[in-house]
């Protein structure tokens, strides 16, 4: 059994310092650890926080609890739209027709006239920014054919997402006994934005939109007043409260937040604003192992080569908090010298990462090439070797 301990300066040693220090110990994989850690409370009643790379829970109240969405409802509208823009189903300068159920619909508006056709382009503006619940019913009717089909689409697609304990009855967030979900469920759908369009993610981060010579700014409050927010989207009514579903990054690490049935604006404001803060303090993003990195080379019994390289079968990349970078411990069990033959991608030892408070992680060896048995003669040889000399190193 190898053991190897970090000093508490590695994770800034360049590179080849930690090669070296490993001898052949080596970085990336995404590994997360599980449990989230509950060090401070919110006046949410619902929350989670979620590092988008690792997917580790950093925070969570009630994230399972079923809860009126609001307007983060829309987030799910535009990602109806963004696929369809991804796969070519509609474009940018594609015009939809204005009903008048659209144009009566009250609460946030875009202001679109009845009967006009308007840019999907600015459809999309007129729900990030504007949070126009007229806009929404018009995307709805002109890519489902009417809102009810559109919000059974949606639900779909929540499903396929892993958003299972949402359901959707309209596309803007009205007010609905049976249109539900959780913060679970947004974080999921928030990542899935951001991972899967990249390209149109961008209209969550812009400020302000005119439509009908109108100008109306983005209600996200972090947008422009917290370093590296760029996202998502608000939510109010009087029975869900104030609501948001926020990402920010920071030195290339992303967080996801979301908040929800708080009681005003500015709480909405501030405890988004403590909780990011919290995290990007507190947790850091540590790169261990890369995939197929080579983590040692072990002695090889009667075979064409002497040694075989032990390759990482996935790369570890953890979220921890920075206390506990210092008690970071890294073993390697495998037997030696390893009787040939040998197959590439055959696993052949373990390697296993623990840190205090979290469970161990566990990760396959696997060789790092072929090795064929040595011939009679060749064992014979090998044997003799053996027993004049000792197993070669």
């Amino acid at each position: 059994m190898l053991d190897i301990r970090f000093p508490g300066n590695f994770f800034l040693m360049p590179s080849i310092c930690r090669k070296l220090m490993l001898a052949a110990v080596v970085l990336v994989l995404v590994a997360a650890l599980p449990g989230p850690t509950k060090a401070l409370d919110t006046t949410a009643k619902q929350a989670i926080l979620i590092d988008f790379e690792t997917g580790v829970e950093l925070y969570s109240k009630n994230a399972d609890e079923l809860m009126p969405p609001a307007s983060m409802t829309k987030m799910m509208t535009v990602y109806l739209i963004f696929e369809r823009l991804k796969e070519g189903r509609l474009s940018l300068d594609d015009e939809l027709r204005v009903s008048r159920k659209a144009w009566k619909k009250g609460g946030s508006k875009m202001f679109v006239e009845v009967g006009k056709r308007v840019r999907v382009e600015d459809l999309i503006r007129g729900i990030v920014v504007q949070s126009g619940n007229d806009a929404t019913i018009v995307v709805a009717e002109g890519l489902s054919g009417s809102e009810e089909a559109f919000a059974r689409e949606m639900t779909i697609k929540a499903r396929e997402l892993g958003m299972s304990n949402s359901e959707f009855r309209n596309a803007s967030g009205w007010p609905d006994p049976e249109h539900r979900t959780t913060a679970r469920d947004l974080a999921i759908l928030a990542e899935a934005t951001i991972r899967e369009f990249p390209d149109f993610y961008r209209y969550y981060a812009e400020g302000t939109f005119t439509y009908s010579n109108i100008k109306q700014s983005n209600r996200n409050p972090l947008l422009g007043r917290y370093r590296g927010a760029d996202g998502l989207k608000t939510g109010h009514t009087e029975n869900a409260g104030y609501g948001l579903t926020s990402s920010a990054v920071r030195n290339g690490r992303r967080l996801i937040l979301v908040l929800n049935c708080m009681p005003s604006e500015r709480a909405r404001r501030n405890e988004s604003q403590r909780l990011l803060d919290w995290v990007f303090c507190e947790f850091g993003n540590y790169k261990l192992f890369e995939t197929n990195e080579e983590i040692a080379s072990v002695g090889v019994w009667l075979g064409a080569d002497t040694h075989v390289p032990l390759l990482a079968k996935t790369g570890v990349l953890l979220t921890m908090e920075r206390r506990l970078r210092k008690t970071l411990k890294v073993t390697i069990s495998h037997d030696d010298p390893l009787p040939a033959p040998i197959k590439k991608g055959n696993a052949l030892g373990e390697m296993t990462v623990s840190i205090a408070e979290r469970e161990p992680i566990k990760i396959p060896l696997i060789a790092g090439k072929d090795i064929e048995r040595l011939g009679p003669s060749g064992r014979i040889s090998a044997a003799l070797s053996y027993l004049l000399w000792g197993a070669s190193k």
